[in-house]
């Protein structure tokens, strides 16, 4: 499972680079987050957001 994430982030929200400082490092993760959870379809869910599953169940 850890290796299926680590390659969406390094593939999908290009993880895979440098960061010059924390700052970068830390808007970069934080953009990441956000694009997951808000934007990107899951085909385990159905093809809807993270955030739409919360939505509803909550």
């Amino acid at each position: 499972m850890a290796e299926r994430v680590n390659g969406i982030l390094k593939d999908e929200f290009y993880f895979d680079q440098t960061f010059d400082n924390l700052g970068h490092a830390k808007s970069a993760a934080k953009n990441a987050i956000n694009l997951y959870n808000q934007v990107r379809l899951h085909l385990s869910l159905d093809y809807i957001t993270t955030n739409m599953i919360y939505k509803v169940s909550a």
